[in-house]
């Protein structure tokens, strides 16, 4: 009778018995021998960067251009980034006691520029965990919300729970200007969510061992803690920072004096101040400067113009339209938009002042009818042209998209 040459069980007592050229294994022990593959190759496999094989900063950015249009700067800055990220995790202190300190950033923009567009594709390429989380919900510690070590446990997560590899992550922290502070007197009243949160972020920015809960932090107080240095851990801040143009302006007004500077104010381009920001705009906002001066690399996202918006509605790889197309196809009906239907859109989407995800919300809009109706139905093509579009943007009541 055949039985398995590893654990001796009997054919009748398995579920699957595979025959090799002199024996026999059982699908129990095809489970078990894979389990210990998994944890032996882990062990081996310890986070080492190869720089022979590490993409150059240009190699990221071509990587970036394939899914965010425009904003060549700020690409250009995250893959700098990114890329000195994994040279300082490979160099080691040699001789000359060259210690490399990380380059925390923070990216400033308009809302729907594409902030944690650039965030989630980067994510896309890296060899290191990486994970975005929202500083929306953080409080204080000991009020309603989510405490800082949070921010770590879905780094663990990522990473399987293998603090040597979260230790080499890259955190984004998405929405950075919701806890500015709320007041321009500091710490007369408590500011649960706001410059209490940045308090609580600098020994995070700056580098420190954390202990950090494994299930998140109030639930479960009986858990027992990981220990996370964040040293080697690098933070991508993002935010819109809405209002912040005035703060801009108003230091462009003041810095100058005398006729000279008449000249410097006629250069400045008033319909895109963002590209003028400095920390001292981030600190007029209410960002501390203790906070400010733990991340060091500042840039910004250009407001997306008319020709931008029209390129991101059929350019990048997981354009809007090609989301679409690829939704008929699977029910064998072939989606064609013509350039009318797609330039009113993007008019719609100017009006609305909703940047890019304003092209998301009016195409949904735009599309609902057909994707309730033709999946019953027998047709095989469906064209959106300028009357399609007008007339089924018209049926919703669109003036829930609009922004104040």
């Amino acid at each position: 009778m055949n039985k398995c040459s590893f654990c001796g069980k009997d054919k009748k007592n398995t579920n699957l018995l595979i025959a090799g050229i002199s024996g026999h294994i059982c699908d129990a022990c095809v489970e078990q021998a894979h389990t210990i593959m998994e944890e032996e190759l882990k062990k081996k496999t310890d986070f080492n960067v190869d720089l022979l094989k590490l993409p150059k900063p240009i190699e990221i950015k071509e990587f970036l251009d394939m899914y965010v249009i425009g904003q060549e700067e700020a690409k250009k800055y995250l893959s700098v980034a990114v890329y000195n990220h994994y040279k300082r995790l490979k160099h080691t202190t040699g001789k000359d006691d060259v210690e490399i300190e990380k380059s925390n950033i923070i990216l400033v923009g308009e809302t729907g520029t594409g902030k944690t567009l650039l965030a989630r594709t980067i994510a896309k390429m890296l060899q290191v965990p990486f994970t975005i989380v929202d500083a929306t919900v953080l409080t204080e510690a000991g009020y309603v919300g989510e405490d800082i070590e949070s921010i770590l446990t879905r780094l663990l997560q990522v990473a399987d729970y293998d603090t040597k590899m979260a230790e080499k992550g890259i955190v984004f922290i998405d929405e950075i200007d919701k806890i500015a502070r709320k007041s321009d007197n500091p710490s007369i009243t408590r500011d649960v969510s706001g410059e209490g949160v940045q308090q609580g972020l600098l020994k995070l920015l700056e580098g420190a061992v954390i202990n950090v809960p494994p299930q998140g932090g109030r639930k479960h107080p009986e858990q027992k803690m990981i220990p996370v240095d964040t040293k080697n851990i690098l933070f991508i801040c993002g935010g819109a920072f809405d209002g912040i143009e005035r703060k801009i302006g108003q230091r462009l007004n003041t810095k100058v004096i005398g006729y000279s500077a008449s000249k410097d104010i006629e250069q400045v381009d008033r319909s895109n101040l963002m590209q003028y920001i400095a920390p001292q705009d981030l600190k007029a906002f209410g960002l501390i400067p203790e906070i400010i001066g733990r991340l060091p690399v500042l840039t910004y996202l250009n407001p997306l113009d008319r020709e931008a918006l029209r390129r991101i509605l059929t350019e990048p790889k997981n354009a809007i339209t090609k989301q679409y197309e690829k939704l008929f196809q699977i029910d064998n009906i072939k989606l064609e938009f013509k350039n009318d239907a797609l330039e009113y859109i993007v008019d719609k989407a100017i009006e609305y002042k909703l940047g890019a995800r304003g092209l998301r919300s009016i195409s949904e809009a735009i599309m609902m009818d057909a994707m309730f109706e033709l999946p019953s139905k027998n047709e095989t093509k469906v064209v959106v042209d300028l009357n399609f579009a007008k007339k089924h943007l018209e049926k919703l009541n669109v003036k829930r998209l609009k922004v104040a």
